[in-house]
């Protein structure tokens, strides 16, 4: 029995490419990004004698922040604090910033010793939207994509990349501005209305719906099916396998 929850699955079939999110649509990501926290903060934390890190801690003062956002999120949480330091502060210097440099280093070391795998589900959609024709891409805010893409054996998939990196190199806002997936449809050479966005956020869904792609799917790894679809999702699935029928 199939989760698809739909309004309009038909334009699947008439969409030239699929622009994927990264985090959570394609990859677990967050799983890595769990383990190089704990990497980061938990030796940090006992050297300051202070309360340990827990898991829980990442879900209450760090995801879904920005980097730095959630290295003086959890400070401030043991009352600790540090100046912010600049962007080019080396890593693990006495500035936010600089465990914020450092958080990165645990996670690109996190990544070669541990690796991680696609979805199951995601990897056999992709496979099979390339099979069919489709063009894809990644339009992903990380500034690891290509690392993380490399690391689940699947860059050599996407010829188009729209990071973190291509971001702010380019100047472009980020999701739920719609400014990213605009310029990964325009790499493909395609306009909005060919092009389907994969999301798993709320934030990626909106900026599906207010870049006017031809359909916005929401891939439901637990924001809730009802919520996608209320960010502008036209369909809502729990793995994207449930689409391999669909496509044309």
């Amino acid at each position: 029995m199939t989760s698809t929850v739909t309004r309009d699955a038909s334009r699947l079939t008439a969409a030239r490419a699929l622009l994927f999110d990264l985090d959570g649509v394609l990859t677990p990501t967050v799983d890595v990004h769990m383990r190089a926290w704990a990497r980061l903060f938990a030796p940090y934390l006992e050297a300051e004698g202070a309360d340990p890190y827990t898991d829980d801690d990442y879900y209450l003062w760090i995801d879904g922040k920005p980097r730095v956002d959630g290295v003086r999120s959890l400070l401030e949480s043991r009352g600790l604090s540090l100046p912010d330091g600049t962007p080019d502060d080396e890593p693990g210097a006495p500035t936010v910033w600089g465990l914020g440099n450092l958080k990165n280093g645990e996670f690109a070391a996190e990544l070669e010793e541990n690796g991680v795998a696609p979805y199951p589900g995601s990897l056999a959609f992709l496979t099979a939207a390339i099979d069919a024709g489709y063009e894809v891409a990644v339009v992903s805010s990380s500034r690891n994509a290509e690392g993380v893409l490399e690391a689940a054996g699947i860059r050599d998939r996407f010829v188009v990349i729209v990071d973190g990196m291509r971001a702010a190199a380019e100047g472009l806002p980020g999701k739920p501005a719609p400014d990213t997936y605009l310029r990964g449809a325009a790499l493909l050479g395609l306009t909005p209305a060919e092009c389907v966005v994969v999301e798993d956020a709320h934030s990626g869904v909106q900026a599906g719906r207010d870049g006017d792609f031809g359909l916005v799917v929401g891939v439901d790894r637990g924001v809730g099916a009802q919520e996608l679809l209320d960010s502008g999702a036209d369909i809502v699935v729990e793995d994207l396998d449930e689409l391999i029928a669909a496509l044309r």
